[in-house]
């Protein structure tokens, strides 16, 4: 019994060690692919302690200060004044200012966590925050140079970031082919002034007088305040379409002229006072962009107008003996496409958070 079981076992091995021995080979490749099938399953469970952490960052805050360097952050969060709180960057402007109110309202910070419920600041805004307060020049020099190419890309003419970190008040100002829009608001974004004005006679069939932008032009100027800046809104029309050729020419012209005026109205010991937003980056700061081409902002302004009367801290204040007027101007103007007029207010709002108080997106 034993000589045939050899036997036929040495046949069997000789049989794998022959030309056909390729079907040891899919065995063995079987072998090793079953094995390696099973690996995955056993790092699965890190994989997914990973994702939920990635999906709740804020657990992670405490984690990122020592008890120490945490006191020291609540300390300032729930002592400091307002005036004091905007010493440190990205704590200026409103920021400072729900923060005071928050602490009023609910008492101190008892954790880091807690602050990511004051408005204006996310968990990305927040660990930069505690950053700024424990290393206010550490942080300042670390968002140097990418802060820079972001305002290069925001601002034209380039500006010095002190100028624009000591902002008290800008106009912005948006026009069209009919309309010119402005709206004067302050760095607690107050709007101060907010009005438009129809000029029927700047561009008729393909006639571009002089004269004509001068006056108007001139006209509305006279209207407005003294301000820190003067922000024109940067067209996105292309010249290689010959058919806008009309009317980019004439928003060239108008923001020629305004940019010379202006300048010679309110100049400040030879500095810029007016300056041009990108179009697009406002669009994008407001997620009004669809692919290119970007929506109204006509429901986000009314927004903004309902909770300047409904919440206790809106994003944008409307003085109480005005709001009355600007509800009825929006409300007059709701059926028509007067997109400068909402525009102005946006543009105005997004060079505060995105050029003076840097905020999050």
């Amino acid at each position: 019994m034993s000589g045939p079981t050899l036997f036929m076992a040495g046949e069997r091995w000789r049989c794998f060690l022959a030309p056909s021995r390729s079907s040891l080979f899919r065995v063995l490749h079987n072998s090793c692919c079953r094995k390696k099938s099973t690996t995955p399953k056993k790092i699965t469970p890190n994989v997914t302690f990973c994702d939920e952490n990635a999906k709740e960052p804020e657990n992670a805050l405490d984690k990122l200060f020592s008890s120490e360097q945490q006191a020291s952050i609540l300390h300032v969060l729930n002592t400091a004044s307002t005036k004091e709180l905007e010493a440190f960057r990205l704590l200026r402007g409103r920021r400072s200012i729900n923060i005071v109110k928050h602490r009023e309202n609910f008492g101190p910070f008892q954790n880091l966590e807690s602050l990511m419920n004051v408005p204006l600041l996310k968990y990305k805004s927040t660990v930069q925050v505690c950053n700024s307060i424990l290393c206010p020049k550490t942080g300042g020099e670390k968002r140097k140079l990418p802060e820079n190419r972001f305002l290069r890309k925001l601002l034209k003419p380039d500006i010095e970031r002190e100028r624009l970190k000591a902002v008290n008040s800008i106009i912005s100002i948006v026009f069209g082919t009919r309309r010119i829009a402005w709206a004067h608001l302050d760095r607690k974004l107050t709007v101060l002034d907010w009005q438009q004005s129809d000029h029927w006679s700047l561009m008729k069939g393909t006639s571009y007088s002089s004269s004509v932008y001068l006056e108007e032009i001139s006209s509305i100027i006279s209207k407005m305040p003294k301000a820190d800046f003067y922000v024109l809104e940067k067209t996105g029309l292309s010249i290689q379409n010959s058919s806008l050729f009309p009317i980019l020419l004439h928003f060239h012209i108008m923001e020629a002229m305004l940019y010379a005026l202006l300048n010679k109205t309110f100049a400040q010991e030879g500095q810029h006072q007016v300056l041009s937003m990108n179009r697009n980056a406002v669009g994008k700061h407001f997620e009004l962009m669809i692919g290119h081409s970007r929506t109204s902002g006509k429901e986000l302004v009314k927004q903004f107008l309902f909770d300047s009367v409904l919440k206790a801290n809106p994003r944008v204040f409307f003085p109480s003996d005005k709001i009355v007027r600007y509800r009825q101007m929006f409300l007059s103007t709701e059926l028509q496409r007067v997109e400068e007029l909402y525009d102005s207010l946006l543009q105005a709002v997004a060079f505060y958070d995105l050029a003076v108080f840097d905020s999050e997106p």
